[in-house]
């Protein structure tokens, strides 16, 4: 696992010093080397966390005429495989590491070929000196980051935002155009980014640098063009059984040292016991002195049955609200879900001891683990019996009067599932908005947005569209983005075996009733999955009610220690500059009535927290000065 950045030289000149700079930005993805290159046309640059092959993986790596250069961060699980068939079609391997593996492969295959026959979690950029070009390509979910600035005139790349930072030519702006955007999703669902002219390339996506202009591409894009409606629970159970055990044996794959986060819910404890059936390892949890949020109890009893070590670690408040503006500056942009301080202390202290971690993602999104995907249910057969007409007039009318039960589900169920959805209203609504911006004309139509997502499928029910927009959207910008800044601001390496290309494959053609079912009347998530981890952790883990990472944030914001902070950002100059400071007041006093959500104090707290870290210059409140980097970047 690394990090790397590099640029188009200006005037032909290549100058050392910045594009040091820009590695050392990123310095937590990279500990143990670095190294560069620079010619009249580029300069690059590359930070290493050695993991495999750790005398010889040295970037950035050269072609055997050294007219391409890499710089890669991330895993390729099938090298070995690729490295043979390379072998075989007369290429000379100098190294056993998967880096060597992308630049033969480029040369032998080209780029598309290349990228058809990886699997693993993979950003990467090859600078082609004969053609005066510059590739780059993201894994198919985005597990792992790469960015590019395009302002007409420079153009940069880099594995975080930051490492654009100390280049003179980075013209740092607020996309102030994207806040509505930012306060609805708590992330931007595109490849758009909260900073001007700065670029996501997206997951399953490659760009292509040349002549002073780039363009996208893309190689590989999950879909439901094969759902077999013929398989049963039985059937694609045992055939997951067999996926997350090949998956997990190939993403132990290294030369360090592997551990594995693990929770009380069945995602991780499936994950850590196929690992344990590898090899003795380390697993490591997280919880909080009130038993009522730790899952403690559940994780560490869990490891002991396995006969394997269990790290426990515990959070306060202080630890959460001390950490805000740190994480602020790891994350890149404004994301505020709550759950991320736990991730990080997680990885601090799984750090000590190893640094590759296992973990559990992506379950939920690819086998409909979801509680929010069953009431695609409900809506179905309301539209089923209610004629279009009749629901858009009780939808009206509902509107127009004071709140009552059942009057949500009238307002939405007039409404088409691209605009219904609740990701699409995650945080703040329409509404909600108009009465929180400072300016009105940043209110915009969040569901227009993203509804291109949703026209992808729109040939498949309902909840198949729901996993789909959260496998494009909340998969990639919210739980993997969260999992790769808080792991690699402590130069942790975390896999995901259930993101991964063979398993993603497979429950592309599992039917909704393989996904979801009713037993006995009452519906369950993730059945098949269930059943496919009930064969091999005990039943209680596997029937776990989701818990989703919980903390006691909600009652905290209550304490006056902790409040006293949020009042006093929501009365900064920042709060002032993009939103109106008595509607902040009022959420603050409906969240101590019990009447308003958690989720927005936060998204809009970690906004200012965020503008503080990124604009300092631009404030009186410079949060920048809180950020406490940690022990790799100081």
């Amino acid at each position: 696992m690394c990090g790397f950045t590099g640029y188009i030289n200006q005037d032909g000149i290549a100058n050392k010093e910045t594009i040091k700079n820009m590695a050392d930005k990123i310095k937590h993805r990279g500990p143990d080397d670095s190294g560069y290159f620079q010619n009249e046309d580029v300069s690059m640059g590359f930070r290493r966390l050695s993991i495999i092959d750790l005398a010889h993986g040295a970037q950035p790596m050269y072609g055997d005429d050294k007219t391409d250069v890499l710089t890669f961060n991330g895993e390729i699980y099938n090298y070995k495989d690729l490295q043979k068939e390379l072998i075989e079609a007369g290429q000379t391997f100098k190294t056993d590491c998967d880096s060597e593996v992308l630049i033969r492969g480029y040369e032998a295959w080209g780029p598309k070929k290349l990228l058809s026959k990886l699997r693993g979690m993979f950003a990467f950029v090859i600078y082609d000196q004969k053609k005066h070009q510059v590739f780059g390509a993201r894994d198919h979910f985005g597990i792992k980051p790469l960015y590019y600035y395009d302002d007409g005139k420079n153009f940069m790349w880099g594995s975080e935002i930051k490492a654009f930072l100390p280049n003179p030519n980075f013209n740092k702006q607020l996309n102030e155009d994207l806040l509505a955007i930012q306060l609805s999703f708590e992330f931007i669902p595109s490849k758009e980014t909260m900073f001007k002219n700065v670029y996501k390339v997206m997951p399953g996506q490659y760009f292509v640098y040349k002549d002073g202009n780039v363009t996208t591409d893309t190689y590989y894009k999950y879909n439901y063009d094969h759902i077999d409606h013929n398989q049963t629970i039985d059937e694609d159970a045992k055939k997951i059984e067999g996926l997350v055990a090949d998956s997990v044996k190939a993403h132990m794959i290294a030369d360090v040292p592997v551990g594995s986060f693990l929770s009380s819910g069945v995602d991780s404890s499936y994950v850590f016991t196929e690992a344990a059936k590898l090899q003795p390892i380390h697993s490591f949890s997280i919880g909080f002195n009130d038993s009522k949020f730790s899952e403690l109890s559940w994780s560490t009893k869990f490891a002991k049955e396995l006969d394997q070590p269990n790290t426990a670690l515990t959070m306060t408040g202080d630890d959460y609200f001390d950490f805000l503006p740190t994480m602020m500056y790891y994350m890149d942009e404004p994301l505020s879900n709550p759950s991320a301080p736990q991730l990080f202390y997680l990885s601090q202290g799984a750090r000590k001891d190893v640094p590759v971690s296992l973990s559990g993602e992506g379950a939920d999104e690819f086998f409909g683990g979801y509680n929010t995907y069953l009431e695609a249910f409900t809506f179905e057969r309301y539209q089923k019996l209610v004629p279009g007409f009749i629901r858009s007039a009780l939808g009206k009318i509902a509107a127009k009067f004071p709140r009552f039960h059942g009057r949500r589900f009238l307002i939405r169920g007039a409404e088409p599932l691209w605009r219904r959805y609740y990701r699409v209203n995650y945080v703040f609504d329409e509404v909600d908005r108009a009465k929180v911006l400072k300016n009105p004309a940043l209110n915009r139509d969040t569901a227009e947005y993203t509804k291109h997502i949703f026209d992808d499928v729109a040939n498949q029910d309902e909840v198949t569209q729901e996993q789909y927009f959260d496998i494009n959207t909340w998969l990639p910008f919210d739980i993997l983005h969260k999992a790769d800044r808080m792991s690699m601001a402590n130069s942790l390496e975390v896999r995901t075996p259930l993101v991964d290309k063979v398993v993603a494959n497979f429950a592309a053609t599992m039917p909704t009733k393989t996904r979801i079912t009713f037993e006995d009347g009452k519906p369950v998530t993730k059945v098949s999955f269930r059943k496919a981890a009930a064969s091999q952790v005990p039943k209680v883990v596997a029937e776990k009610e989701k818990l989703g990472f919980p903390s006691p944030i909600a009652q905290w914001i209550n304490d006056p220690k902790y409040h006293e902070r949020i009042v006093k950002a929501f009365h900064s100059d920042i709060a002032q500059k993009f939103f109106n400071v008595d509607n902040l007041d009022y959420i603050l006093k409906q969240h101590a009535d019990g009447k308003s959500s958690m989720q927005k104090i936060f998204t809009i707290y970690t906004f200012i927290l965020w503008y503080g870290v990124y604009f300092p210059e631009n404030t009186n409140m410079n949060y920048a000065d809180e950020v406490v980097l940690t022990p790799t970047d100081r």
